[in-house]
């Protein structure tokens, strides 16, 4: 009986057309093959799992093929092309840069770089995980990387570009792998399933695909461990049990358990949770997932390109995005995503309910643009603006030029009575006021005075209404 191989080194591109989301990279790396323009060192980064020592290998054996097809594909039937692909090959060597970090190993590199072929046309060099080299082992490589032997070609591969030199960096051709994209890793589960003759729902591929994050290595390897839990056709509850994630519906649940205030609900799904013992940090990743949906489908629809929901799904979480208004949606989400950095989860049961109250709890806040709105309304009822306005002012009447006592004659200015030391200290009144040119008239008078009476309604209006806000909110 043979070995088993996992599905993610059994389906691994062994071509550059199955290479799956970086069709970029594939065709500048054949047109640099056919028109021999190949450079000396090439750097791949990328998350885990987006093809970064996969493209190495297949461009290894398209350089050293003994019969390339016309594309510059690799024919993997010569012997060159086999002995890559079993990793034995004498003029391909891979090595793993966490392991073989030190300044020795770079060393026995600097060494044998000059050796010649066995068979192939080309020496090359595969290190993987290149920034785990240290300081000292990538100052011994520079010299060999500027100005390598001929037939010689470093190939790296990284997850994090900025621990590699800039003395490194600028002697490579650097490649930026993109995360795959959902559909495409939907339709190689897909092809898988189909050569192993699994009957896999939709929307399981879909749950599989999204908990990748654009890796399909990711995407293999836990649709092997379904297969290994699970015989016959594979469901949304069998991947939802394998990867402890918690079903959608307790979601949608959640949503008109809020538009009705039933606060009981939170304690529910929270003993749900912690009963099946899930994972609450997947759970706290799938609540601001849903959210995330609902705020989209309000700002989009639900035809939007870039929702990975199926239509069923797209209906149901266009009926939960109507019991949402934006601002909230927006508040809730800031809320889960602050939860989620401060690790409140860390407080358990009683962490996780609090977080789904607050959540039922949003629904009975009185949005900003509703109190906006009740403020316009007492306004209007109050009559008129709420900023007095001052009355107009009266041109001075022009007078022929008289003596200075003269002008000034019309103001008078009242002198204090004089109290006693055992009277109140209170203070005096001016006996006539100040004038200057033309005096403000009754009616002038008045009509400020109700301005300020109606300013001063309005807020007194406005703070009841927003006191009581404050109660209802922090009750």
């Amino acid at each position: 009986m043979a070995d088993y191989q996992v599905l993610a080194r059994k389906y691994r591109p062994q071509s550059f057309r199955e290479v799956l989301g970086q069709d970029a990279i594939v065709t500048t790396l054949k047109n640099a093959i056919k028109r021999r323009s190949l450079a000396h060192a090439y750097l791949w980064c990328g998350a885990r799992g987006t093809g970064k020592t996969t493209l190495a290998r297949v461009l290894a054996k398209a350089l050293n093929c003994q019969q390339p097809t016309p594309d510059c594909e690799p024919c993997n039937q010569c012997s060159s092309c086999r002995e890559i692909t079993a990793g034995n090959s004498l003029d391909v060597l891979e090595i793993d840069g966490a392991s073989h970090r030190g300044i020795d190993d770079i060393r026995q590199i600097n060494e044998t770089v000059g050796y010649a072929t066995s068979t192939g046309m080309y020496k090359i060099y595969i290190i993987d995980e290149v920034h785990m080299l240290t300081k000292e082992a990538f100052n011994a490589l520079l010299k060999t990387l500027e100005e390598p032997p001929p037939k010689v070609i470093f190939l790296f591969a990284t997850t994090e570009p900025n621990k590699v030199p800039a003395t490194i960096l600028s002697r490579c051709q650097r490649f930026n792998l993109s995360r795959i994209p959902l559909a495409d890793i939907m339709n190689k589960l897909r092809q898988i399933a189909g050569d192993l003759n699994v009957s896999v729902q939709e929307e399981a591929l879909r749950m599989l695909a999204i908990r990748a994050d654009g890796g399909l290595r990711d995407a293999e390897s836990l649709f092997d461990q379904i297969l290994a839990f699970h015989e016959g056709s594979v469901t949304v509850e069998t991947v939802a049990v394998v990867l402890g994630m918690m079903p959608r519906d307790c979601f949608f649940e959640l949503d008109r358990a809020g538009k009705e205030a039933n606060l009981a609900i939170a304690f529910e799904i929270a003993n749900q949770v912690f009963s099946q013992g899930k994972d609450i940090g997947q759970f706290l990743e799938s609540l601001i997932d849903h959210f995330r949906n609902i705020l989209l489908i309000k700002l989009s629809g639900k035809t939007a390109a870039f929702l990975s929901l199926s239509d069923s799904e797209r209906d149901r979480y266009e009926a939960s995005a109507k019991l949402y208004g934006q601002e909230q949606c927006l508040s809730i989400l800031d809320f889960l995503i602050e939860a989620q950095q401060q690790r409140f989860t860390t407080l358990g049961k009683v962490g996780l309910e609090a977080i789904l109250l607050r959540i039922l709890r949003s629904h009975q806040r009185i949005p900003i643009d509703f109190l906006m709105r009740r403020l316009a309304e007492l306004e209007q009822k109050v009559g008129g603006s709420p900023t007095p306005t001052p009355p107009e002012e009266k041109p001075m009447p022009v007078q022929s030029a008289e003596p200075l006592t003269k002008l000034a004659s019309p103001i008078s200015i009242a002198q204090p009575s004089p109290t006693s030391i055992n009277e109140d200290p209170t203070p005096t009144k001016m006996s006539a006021p100040i004038e200057l040119g033309a005096r403000p008239t009754e009616e002038t008078k008045i009509d400020a005075i109700r301005r300020q009476s109606r300013y001063d309604t309005l807020l007194q209006f406005a703070t009841i209404e927003l006191e009581g806000t404050i109660k209802k909110q922090y009750r």
